[in-house]
């Protein structure tokens, strides 16, 4: 029965005070032995050195003495005429043992002399021990707070893996959303686990291994959970870096501990997540040398496929690069499907936003299929975020409801940064601000092969000052030259702008992540793509990734000089192109290029339909007063948001830097 005192004590307490409590032990037994050593001292006996014994006995202050097995003398001085007034006294005898000369010399002196064998006290044995105390406390210590923690003494090798129980809370199929063809793969699994015979019957087996790959965010380890919530098997689940620790041969231990528990539960699921952390090719070493790495990796295949079955273990594991990963952990046999989790489509996002927005109150404005369209290229973390920043604004601006303009407002938070209203810009930069994206929405409306543009602002935004980008109407998954080269010159209207409005001298730095972005597309466009005429449909420079030691390092491809020239020569073509195209459109239309930027500095965000009522020559109506919030009341600061790039394939060109 828990008393109050006992069921009031904070979590970790126990813990703590039998910690304080060992410590406090390890500190005072010392003390306290020292305390009792020297209080003989303090009850009139002192410790001497022979030099000083010899000047008391040649000065007739000796009155008896008692040899303590030959190593030690114990006495009494005469009228207690001691140091310090002392009585007694202790002396070591120097050398080995007590002489005959020395005997002698008492004699004469007419010591009474006496003789005791060597005394083995509580105070002796303390001493001996006393290291060995503390050695085996320590130790005693470390093994209880090992078993504190979990783990067991001299268990390195055993498997780290956690087995869902009952009481865990399930996550089933119909919480995922946005991925259907890895939910029937996977479903098709659970089945094959409930009713084997229904498969068997035909000559089907067992399925050994299933390997989810796919980009960061996509619901990969989510779909994990949900197949622990539907098997009703039992599921162990460990992450790809617990195999490996700094002791040698931990990781190959813990994978044959880990089959070992799938056996005895089987049939069963093991899950891994992040298998590239044990799975990487072999021999991405330079130099020789053992690799602990590489033994837990040969573990895993022969647990997999090996001499021995494991018939009934499924192994599910997760990954974001299958490039790495051992050819032999990838072949038929081992992982015999690898499903795709690839960011959602646009009926996908709107499954996800349903499945996140079910425990929130939403307004009857918000309009998911909108929001899911507007939405290109976001993965099932990404729109989960947009929710959340959603629930949080709307909670930080009073409402009792999550309103569509909240999730507008926090839709541009997780694409563009968080708003930065402390910055405060000269009139003249805040005017270049507005040319120079104004250059970029002109060109995006009057450029055709451009995605629709969908906002532009000059309100600072995480990194940027400025932004103006465009979303796809709807899911894209191939892209022409014409939207490429029109891409292009939307990359180069800002910087066009601000040299046709300001001049050549007053150009600034603003265009530098534009200038990226087109470069990088162009060279793509002539080395990868073939739509150079010049150089045609050749692959140039494949291996111009990452290097993944060990695989690549001796195997690049070389580009004569004369391709690089020409490569070189074509890309500097197309940049140029785009250029003038941008420089054309904008001197044509300067006059919407003035009224954009006018626009801009008055209300310093505008949208597609602002900019096609000023190319119809409406008036734009005038800019809503700004409501402050009552004095005193402190707002809630915003969470600072990593600006999200739109991937090119997707979006307009990235936002320009600060």
């Amino acid at each position: 029965m828990t008393t109050p005192a006992q069921g009031n004590k904070p979590p970790g307490l126990g813990r703590f005070s039998k910690t304080l409590a060992f410590w406090l032990l390890v500190i005072l037994v010392p003390v306290a032995f020292l305390q009792f050593s020297n209080a003989s001292q303090a009850g009139g006996v002192v410790r001497i050195q022979y030099s000083e014994f010899d000047a008391q006995l040649k000065a007739d202050n000796i009155s008896s003495v008692i040899v303590v097995g030959g190593t030690e003398i114990h006495g009494e001085f005469v009228n207690q005429r001691g140091p310090n007034g002392a009585k007694k006294f202790t002396m070591l005898i120097p050398g080995t043992s007590f002489s005959d000369r020395e005997l002698q010399r008492l004699t004469d002196r007419n010591v009474k002399i006496g003789a005791e064998n060597a005394r083995t006290g509580f105070g002796t044995f303390l001493i001996a021990a006393l290291p060995w105390i503390l050695m085996i406390g320590f130790w005693f210590f470390i093994m209880r707070q090992m078993q504190s923690n979990g783990q067991k003494a001299f268990s390195f090798g055993k498997s780290k893996a956690k087995l869902l129980s009952g009481d865990t809370p399930k996550v089933t199929f119909a919480d995922v959303a946005g991925c259907d063809e890895a939910k029937y793969d996977l479903q098709e699994i659970i089945e094959f686990l409930k009713e084997p015979q229904k498969f068997t019957k035909l000559g089907g087996r067992l399925p050994k291994g299933a390997l989810l790959v796919g980009p960061p965010g996509t619901g990969k380890t989510l779909l994990a959970k949900a197949v622990a919530g539907e098997a009703a098997r039992p599921f162990f689940s460990m992450s790809g870096s617990d195999f490996v620790e700094m002791f040698v041969g931990v990781g190959a231990s813990r994978v044959r501990d880990l089959f070992e528990q799938g056996k005895a539960h089987a049939p069963c699921i093991i899950f891994i997540d992040e298998i590239d952390a044990v799975g990487r090719h072999r021999g991405a070493g330079l130099g020789g040398g053992h690799d602990e790495r590489e033994q837990t990796l040969n573990q895993l295949l022969v647990e997999m496929d090996g001499f021995e079955s494991n018939d009934g273990v499924i192994l599910i594991a997760a990954t974001n690069r299958p490039d790495v990963l051992d050819p032999a952990l990838l072949r038929p046999g081992r992982f015999d499907r690898q499903i795709m989790v690839d960011s959602p489509d646009y009926r996908g996002r709107g499954g996800i936003l349903r499945v996140h927005m079910r425990n929130k109150p939403i307004a009857e404005d918000v309009n998911i299929d909108a929001l899911a369209r507007s939405t290109p290229g976001m993965a099932g973390a990404d729109l989960a975020n947009l929710v959340n920043e959603a629930a949080l604004l709307a909670a930080r601006r009073g409402h009792e409801k999550v309103f569509m303009a909240d999730f507008e407002d926090a839709k541009d938070k997780v694409m563009l940064g968080a708003e930065r209203k402390s910055l405060v810009m000269k009139d003249e930069e805040r005017r270049l601000t507005a040319y120079h994206e104004a250059g970029h929405a002109v060109c995006a409306m009057l450029v055709k092969g451009n995605d629709p543009l969908h906002k532009v602002t000059i309100v600072p935004r995480g990194r940027t000052l400025g932004v103006a980008y465009t979303l796809p109407e709807d899911d894209r998954v191939s892209v022409t030259r014409e939207q490429l080269e029109a891409r292009l010159v939307m990359a180069y209207g800002g910087r066009v702008a601000e040299e046709i409005v300001f001049g050549h001298d007053k150009v600034t730095a603003g265009a530098a992540s534009d200038i990226q972005f087109a470069t990088g597309l162009s060279r793509r466009y002539v080395s990868q793509w073939g739509l150079s005429d010049a150089i045609g449909p050749i692959l140039i420079g494949d291996n111009e990734t990452e290097v993944f030691l060990g695989r690549d390092f001796g195997n690049r491809r070389t580009v004569s000089e004369r391709t690089a020239q020409l490569v070189d020569e074509e890309v500097k073509r197309v940049i140029e192109n785009a250029y003038a195209r941008a420089t054309k459109v904008l001197t044509e239309n300067r006059d919407l290029l003035d009224k954009t930027a006018a626009a801009l500095l008055e209300h310093e965000t505008l949208t597609r339909e602002n900019i096609e009522g000023m190319m119809r020559g409406e008036m734009m109506p005038p800019r809503e007063p700004i409501t402050l919030p009552p004095a005193g009341s402190a707002p809630l600061p915003a969470p600072a948001t990593e600006p999200k790039r739109v991937p090119p394939m997707l979006g307009g060109p990235e936002p320009r830097p600060a």
